[in-house]
Formats: structure tokens, sequence, C-alpha cells
């Protein structure tokens, strides 16, 4: 094979490269949720495995360096969220966005996220104090927790664990991301405060 012939062999690969990397920003651009990655190799209608999909969204991503947006995986799978750095002129611009949480509520979620699951009762002692139901209620209502079964006493309370919406919202994919229990409150304020609001 002479030169010219794999220069443009050369060229013609990358041009199709970036033709799937454009292919795949597309696709989670327009999506409204996060995109899995079994959606994409649908998608793709399976040309690609996961594992060169992975390795084209870690390309996709390294293109986004030096931009305002970056390309994230949550436990729902690939989106675009606006960089920490501008989420205070987001804010500014559209200052009924963001939902600041308050201390009770990341109290509550915290002994949810971290001793599920958990009955209200246990909330209540390991909190020290009676729980709001107007708390719970939001938390259903943002489906960041849902009932897991009864637990076997009497009256048989719900017992509450988190939901994958929870991670996602916070930009973690697994609980083993939480940080240490310790640092509970102050951490879910730090992870609040950067967490993407959609």
């Amino acid at each position: 094979m002479n030169t010219e012939s794999t220069q443009m062999t050369a060229m013609s690969s990358e041009d199709n490269l970036h033709e799937i990397l454009m292919q795949l920003e597309a696709i989670i651009f327009a999506s409204d949720a996060a995109v899995s990655i079994a959606r994409l190799k649908e998608a793709f209608q399976d040309r690609f495995t996961k594992t060169e999909l992975r390795q084209y969204l870690q390309q996709l991503s390294m293109l986004q360096h030096g931009r305002s947006i970056e390309l994230v995986e949550t436990i729902q799978g690939f989106r675009f969220q606006v960089r920490a750095k501008y989420r205070n002129i987001i804010a500014q611009t559209w200052p009924e966005r963001p939902t600041r949480l308050s201390p009770s509520l990341l109290e509550t979620l915290s002994v949810i996220a971290y001793h599920q699951p958990v009955t209200r009762a246990d909330i209540e002692q390991i909190r020290g104090v009676t729980n709001n139901s107007q708390i719970l209620r939001t938390l259903f209502d943002w489906n960041w927790i849902k009932e897991s079964g009864f637990r076997e006493l009497p009256g048989r309370p719900a017992l509450l664990v988190t939901t994958s919406q929870f991670l996602n919202a916070f930009g973690l994919t697994t609980l083993g991301q939480l940080p240490p229990l310790q640092d509970a409150k102050e951490a879910f304020m730090t992870l609040d405060a950067n967490a993407p609001k959609s």
C-alpha cells in the first residue's frame, strides 16, 4: 500500500470516528434524561460492543475539555451538564431553578441513605426529633426514596430506601460513592451545591 492510500485510509478512519462521536453527542444532547449504554448500543443497531461505546464516550468526554459543559455518567446513564464553576451564573440567570435542601431534609435523607432500609420511627430515633411528614412527602415526590417492604413488627411499618433517582440527583453511580458517614450532613450539602439541577 502506498503512502497516499495509507493517508487516505487514516483520514477516512478519523472522519468515521468523528462522525460516531458526533452521533453520540447528538443522541445524549437530544435526550431529556441520561442515556444508558444499552440504549446507545440499540441506537447504533449493535454495531459496537459496550466496551467500544465506553471508549467512544471517553473520547467524547475529552472533546468537552475547556467547554462549559461536561459529559458525566450517572446510575441511569450518560448526560451533559453544566460544569460546577458555571453554576452560579446559571443560578443568577434562572434563580428559580436550583432547589437548596434544608438542613432537616438533608438530615432525613442522610439517615435513609446510610441506614437503609429504615422505618419512620428509625429516622426519628436517629435524628432525635419527630419527623416532619412534609420532608418525607418531598423526598417521595422527588422520587429520591421509596417503600421497600415492611418490618415484621406490630403495625408492619414500611421500610424506606433511596432510589436510582436519588443517586442521579447527586451525580453518584452507587451508594458506595457516598462520603464517610461522620461527614454525611456536610457532604450532602456539598453534593447538593454541586449537583446538576434539572
